[in-house]
């Protein structure tokens, strides 16, 4: 019985892991499925989302401060059997969004010792008021100030978001290209490996029938272990990336291990510009208004200029006025305009420096926050500009590179002919041969440039979504 339940727990484990695993264990992952499942599972753009929800609960916490609010206050002193006073105070509060508040009250108070104008009828005291700022506080306000700064937080943060989501983007598009690199060498490295293992063969044959000196036989020995060795080198190079690699591909909350078996997108170079947005007629360097960057600034500078005019308001003087009718509960449905209860507070520094030196304070900040707004968005045209420069060459010379490549293998053929009619030598055959491949590696590489360059430029537009 137990032997068949670790049987079926394992047969249950392995069919859970194939489950993750099975999307890479086929022949090629394309850049495109890559970088998607990147932005969906990778943990660090996950926490890239999070800015958004944080701002959210600030938002929700400033809030708060327009939430109506109950208030009871009871005080009771009772000695040898004398009750000396009972005094009840409860309200009933509503902040509005200007510097108005709704005020109802209930007050009670018994006993012996109390002070007289705390006296109410035996039913209580009820009161219905308003209290307003015609000063400090009518139109703008901390309370005011916070939502309005809580809901620019929210487009600050999306723009952040962006911003940290396509540093990842870009670290894993570097190691995409990295491995598919190191592939495409591994790869040249091996087939050439089997030309030069076939070469090999080839001389000793015509050595062993007399139609060729011994000497050839070190020569294309020595080719092969020297493509022996790149094989190596590149098999290795190839191991590292691939797990570099990995450290980007998650599903859910699972990592998953690249297979050996797969391989890169062919095709990546006629796909890549698409995947990215990153074509020239997809691009306006002149408008950047919506750039994450220059989001985040003109977010920022409106959340200066409502701590702009939090501190000008301060110059304003304090005044409060409250107006509240009392009545009996009993009475309450029968107006007195008599029966009141009227308060109004007064107060202003006299030379208002604290005040005007914060103002002035403020207003700095905002004018070095719009110089470098200014200097941000030139320097933003100039590296796309730079960048759609740096494009636009490496695809002249991916051109130049590849009719070089097309022409070695010209050369390379031609010798191999002249082999077989006994017109040249091992020696020739390697010298053409290792031209070829340093051809292809430096094709290899320029792509990779171009793939990169074109990530670089995905990097500064900013745009993950």
């Amino acid at each position: 019985m137990r032997l068949s339940i670790t049987l079926f727990s394992f047969l249950f484990l392995f069919g859970y892991f194939n489950s993750y695993s099975q999307d890479f264990i086929k022949d090629e992952l394309s850049y495109s499925e890559f970088l998607g499942y990147v932005k969906k599972y990778h943990p660090l753009v996950k926490q890239a989302n999070l800015e958004v929800s944080n701002a959210q609960a600030k938002l929700m916490a400033a809030r708060g401060g327009f939430d109506p609010k109950i208030e009871v206050d009871y005080n009771k002193k009772e000695f040898k059997g004398t009750e000396y006073y009972s005094l009840l105070n409860s309200s009933f509060k509503i902040p509005t969004w200007y510097g108005v508040e709704i005020k109802a009250g209930f007050d009670q108070t018994d006993g012996q010792y109390y002070n007289p104008q705390n006296r109410t009828p035996d039913a209580g005291l009820t009161s219905l008021g308003i209290s307003v700022a015609l000063g400090q506080g009518l139109f703008i306000n901390q309370r005011m100030a916070d939502v309005r700064e809580g809901k620019l937080q929210i487009k600050l943060s999306d723009a952040e978001r962006k911003l940290k989501a396509i540093a990842v983007l870009y670290k894993a598009s570097e190691a995409y290209f990295e491995w598919r690199k190191s592939f495409n060498e591994a790869q040249l490295y091996k087939n050439y490996l089997g030309f030069a293992s076939i070469r090999f063969k080839g001389v000793k044959q015509l050595i062993e029938h007399g139609d060729s000196p011994a000497i050839d036989s070190i020569e294309a020995k020595i080719t092969v272990r020297n493509r022996e060795l790149n094989v190596e080198n590149g098999n290795l190079k190839l191991a590292k990336a691939s797990l570099n690699l990995s450290n980007y591909l998650w599903i859910e909350n699972v990592p998953v291990e690249l297979d050996a078996n797969v391989k890169p997108e062919e095709n990546l170079i006629n796909t890549l510009e698409q995947t990215l947005k990153t074509d020239a007629m997809l691009v306006n360097v002149e408008t950047l208004d919506s750039h994450p960057k220059m989001m985040a600034l003109e977010t920022k500078l409106s959340m200066l200029e409502i701590n702009r005019q939090l501190k000008a308001n301060l110059l304003l003087p304090k005044v409060n006025v409250g107006y509240n009718y009392i009545s009996e509960p009993v009475y309450f449905d029968s107006f007195n305009a008599d029966d009141y209860k009227f308060n109004i507070d007064f107060s202003i520094p006299i030379f208002l420096r604290k005040e005007r030196g914060n103002l002035k304070i403020a207003k700095i900040k905002i004018q070095d926050l719009k110089f470098d707004i200014e200097q941000q968005r030139l320097e933003l045209k100039n590296k796309i500009k730079a960048q759609q420069t740096e494009i636009s060459s490496l695809k002249r010379q991916i051109t130049v590179i590849d009719n070089l490549v097309k022409d070695y293998m010209f050369m390379l053929n031609s010798e191999e002919k002249l082999f077989a009619f006994g017109e040249s030598s091992i020696f020739l055959i390697n010298s053409r041969e290792n031209n070829l491949v340093s051809a292809k590696l430096s094709q290899i590489g320029i792509e990779n440039q171009f793939y990169i360059s074109n990530a670089e430029l995905y990097k500064i537009l900013a745009n993950p979504d």
